[in-house]
């Protein structure tokens, strides 16, 4: 008995010291990437607003080559290559020839896209040769995919940081020695050449992965396997466009400055959506939910309530700080040449709250398997985010463009949190009447000592609630550990 009694935490604490353990490997490197990343567009910015907006249209043309080669094909590969029996190297070939059809696929699909907007010859060099390089990540992920599945991502960790020195090393000595746009854009497929070479090399020498074959059933088999990922393409392929197509329509009015001027604030406020989605959301709870709605209904209720009241409490004391120091965050990472950017972030800090609840929300309803109705609501976001970008941009175009993201936004997040409200009851009334309160009080704090001259004062008494209000939420949660036995 005693021997068995020792027993489960032994197996507990193993996994999850693991998922730790690899978790920091990726994201180390994924913070070095983006801050080099960060560095070059603030670098850029300043020296140019207009080739700063030129970069911008290509990157968001290139994310949906990246999306069409990555999302949906990743998630089959990962159940192939778990297989106790299967031939890894053949899969592995397999998936990375499907994944190069859809590269070129969506470049030509971009070139086009191009052509028929009339861009000036400088943007098309530039959008190609972003687009190829940012489609070669879709490729080397496969071999990424085939190292996490061995427990290596410590590997992948090193080469994505090594790769993004060379890149980011190369644009940046570019950048400042004047060269043209598309010579410095060569840095993507210099990045994205190192990522698919050691992924490549790491898959066949580290780990499990004797060779790279090709057999014509197994490629069948394979394909079969990839149309169960068409939703997870379609998702993200309507997502990726009513996230980009009002700078496209913002491109076609009024140029490349004013694009400059939309994309400062919205690299901002849409970078720190982009990492809780990325790093909490899809790399830590989504795994979780998958597991407790398939184990544990009444566990994943509590995770999902505890997720939403710390997201949006969370958010509120965010945005607040991005709405009142605008013209300070701006000014001082961007330069004094973004004036609009100033007034248009806040309009765009609302997207935040409305990205974190809906975020959670659709890995809810993806743990679920309700893929195809969030598909059906993406596709109603873009519809709804096309009309109101030809109605909206053209009266006036950065207003417009503002409007057209916090309106499809909005519009996406109440119809996937309402849904999961109705079949899950995901929100506490009683932890939204707590957020009020703090929000009413935190009000109450700025607006009595707004008028003392000091403007930092009233800033930091505001936010005050919102620390009592997680000091509270902690004890609570400490609590539910205790009495679910868990501590």
């Amino acid at each position: 008995m005693p021997q068995a009694a020792q027993n489960p935490p032994k197996k507990a604490s193993r996994p999850s010291y693991g998922i730790v353990s690899k978790f920091a490997h990726l994201a180390g490197a994924q913070w070095i990437h983006d801050a080099l990343h960060t560095f070059f567009l603030i670098y850029l910015a300043r020296l140019s607003t207009s080739d700063y907006g030129e970069f911008m249209v290509a990157f968001g043309l290139a994310s949906i080559i990246l999306f069409l080669g990555e999302f949906g094909l990743n998630q089959p590969l990962v159940a192939s290559l778990s297989k106790k029996y299967s031939h890894k190297g053949d899969i592995l070939a397999q998936y990375t020839l499907l994944k190069g059809i859809l590269l070129v696929a969506g470049w030509i699909g971009v070139v086009i896209f191009i052509y028929w907007q009339g861009y000036t010859s400088g943007l098309k060099n530039l959008v190609m040769v972003i687009s190829a390089g940012v489609g070669l990540e879709a490729v080397a992920s496969s071999f990424f995919v085939a190292i996490r599945v061995e427990g290596r991502q410590d590997l992948e960790g090193r080469i994505r940081v090594v790769s993004g020195v060379l890149g980011y090393g190369y644009a940046i000595s570019l950048l400042a020695l004047g060269a043209a746009p598309h010579w410095i854009a060569l840095f993507k497929v210099i990045e994205n050449v190192s990522n698919l070479a050691g992924g490549v090399w790491m898959a066949l020498r580290k780990t499990d992965f004797t060779g790279l074959t090709l057999k014509r059933k197994s490629l069948a088999r394979t394909w079969a396997t990839a149309k169960h990922g068409t939703t997870f393409v379609l998702m993200a392929l309507a997502a990726i466009l009513y996230n980009k197509a009002n700078l496209y329509f913002l491109q076609g009015q009024a140029g490349p400055t004013k694009v400059a001027q939309y994309s400062v604030t919205w690299e901002l406020v849409d970078g720190i959506s982009i990492l809780v989605s990325n790093l909490l959301l899809r790399s830590i709870l989504y795994p979780l939910f998958v597991r407790l709605w398939k184990n544990d209904r009444r566990e994943f209720k509590r995770l999902a309530n505890n997720s939403v009241r710390w997201l949006i409490g969370a958010s509120i004391p965010i945005m607040f700080v991005l709405f009142i120091e605008s013209d300070r965050l701006i000014g001082l990472i961007y330069g004094g040449a973004y004036h609009d950017a100033m007034w248009m972030q806040k309009w765009l800090v609302g997207t935040i709250i409305c990205g974190f609840v809906h975020n959670l929300s659709a890995y809810l309803m993806m743990s679920q398997g309700k893929q195809r109705l969030l598909l059906f609501i993406y596709i109603g976001g873009l519809a709804l985010n096309l009309a109101l970008c030809y109605t909206l941009i053209p009266a006036d175009p950065l207003l417009g463009t503002c409007l057209a993201m916090l309106v499809t936004k909005a519009a996406v997040a109440v119809t996937t949190t309402s849904y999961c409200q109705a079949t899950m009851r995901i929100i506490d009334v009683k932890s939204m009447w707590r957020i009020a309160l703090a929000c009413a009080c935190g009000a109450g704090l700025y607006f009595a000592t707004m008028r003392i001259g000091i403007r930092e004062i009233p800033e930091i008494l505001a936010l005050v609630p919102f620390v009592f209000l997680v000091l509270q939420w902690k004890k609570e949660l400490a609590a539910q550990k205790v009495q679910a036995g868990v501590v």
